[in-house]
């Protein structure tokens, strides 16, 4: 399957290091090969690949290098400036992992300026409408909702091959990827958070109530989190912090890379769908285009919650709501005129809905399958968010 950021990383080849980062198994090395096919795919985790690495012996006469899982490698980032720096003739870089590439800064020094990154997120409904043919977006939504839109159970569409693919992903995360980048003592205990959250998608975490279930203190627990971060398995969004907002707490809301992992209710799980195509649409604009924007919430005092808020550092562009059946308008739109300026998109997606609806003040009721195939009204604000 094409993915939409193959386009940019072909313009991108050969410019500076490419750095590809996203989860296990959401296709980054098949992506890599498709850039050139002059190219010499190097495995860290392979012992032949790492001795070829190490000795920096690889094929100079091909185009392209593709190193996958390098930042497992001590101090990586300085091994590859050297490479860069010193070898302006020779092959193309290319790194892959399935770690944020450009959170380990403590492993050496840092490659600014000689480096693009880029994020492969699984799919959503926007990418799957723009490289897919014959394209519904009713069955791609239920589709990613029981099967993930990680490519492999996605294409397979069904919900036991999914069952048995989410065995062994997580096993590989936890018990390779994990035990390779940190010092833990409990993978257990880990696995047993997982699945607490995969039960509080939607709800503001706390650290406190957390610890005492798992019986370990806030601060393993936090760090536990900045793992699962780390390794792709969650993604953090903060409220969103307004002079007059009166934000009840700091305290963030996690969703899964792996939607058909929540195991709340329809609504919890269509909310981390929602969750997951607008950071994937930002993450991409971000690194194709360099716009800056974030994917926050807003939470007051008196109880009202707007579900995302897209912002940039000067004002808001969005305000999107989740209902997977109702209809009717949220009063919790209100807060737009408190927290934004004109011209904010004020969007109700509702998963099953007979009605699409607007309203004079621009708010509109869309039917979520439709409205994210073609984040409708998202293209005015991204080309108006400053770099």
């Amino acid at each position: 399957m094409q993915r939409r950021i193959q386009k940019i990383l072909t313009q991108d080849f050969g410019k500076k290091i490419q750095l590809l980062s996203g989860p296990r198994q959401v296709g980054k090395t098949t992506l890599s090969q498709l850039i050139t096919s002059d190219y010499q795919y190097l495995n860290f985790d392979r012992a032949e690949h790492r001795q070829l690495i190490v000795e920096a012996a690889w094929d100079r006469k091909r185009k392209l290098i593709i190193f996958d899982e390098l930042h497992k490698m001590s101090r990586w980032k300085q091994w590859l400036k050297g490479i860069y720096d010193t070898e302006k003739n020779g092959p193309s870089l290319f790194v892959t992992g399935s770690a944020r590439l450009d959170t380990y800064r403590k492993v050496g020094d840092s490659l600014a300026g000689r480096y693009f990154q880029y994020r492969l997120n699984p799919l959503t409904l926007n990418e799957l409408k723009s490289v897919g043919e014959n394209f519904q977006a009713q069955e791609s939504f239920m589709r990613l909702m029981n099967c993930s839109g990680f490519p492999e159970p996605y294409l397979d569409g069904s919900s036991i091959f999914y069952q048995r693919w989410r065995a062994t992903h997580l096993d590989i995360i936890l018990r390779q990827d994990l035990v390779d980048l940190e010092t833990v003592s409990s993978i257990q205990g880990i696995e047993q958070l997982i699945y607490l959250l995969a039960q509080q998608v939607g709800s503001t975490v706390s650290y406190s109530s957390l610890a005492r279930t798992l019986q370990v203190s806030d601060k393993t627990i936090k760090r536990w989190l900045g793992i699962l971060e780390s390794l792709f398995v969650l993604f953090r969004v903060t409220p969103y912090v307004h002079k007059q907002s009166q934000v009840i707490s700091k305290s963030p809301k996690f969703y899964f890379y792996d939607i058909a992992r929540v195991e709340g209710s329809e609504g919890a799980r269509f909310e981390n769908l929602v969750a997951l195509a607008l950071q994937s649409e930002l993450d991409f604009m971000k690194d194709s285009f360099g716009k800056d924007l974030t994917l926050q919430f807003l939470r007051k005092k008196d109880g009202r919650e707007i579900d995302f808020v897209i912002a940039d550092r000067t004002r808001v562009h969005a305000l999107i709501e989740c209902k997977w059946r109702d209809g009717a308008r949220s009063s919790n739109f209100g807060l737009a005129q408190e927290v934004a300026t004109k011209n904010v998109l004020m969007v109700q997606l509702v998963a099953e809905l007979d009605q699409e609806k607007t309203f004079a003040d621009g708010c509109e009721i869309r039917s979520a399958p439709e409205w994210l195939s073609q984040m409708q009204g998202m293209t005015t604000f991204f080309k108006a968010a400053p770099l």
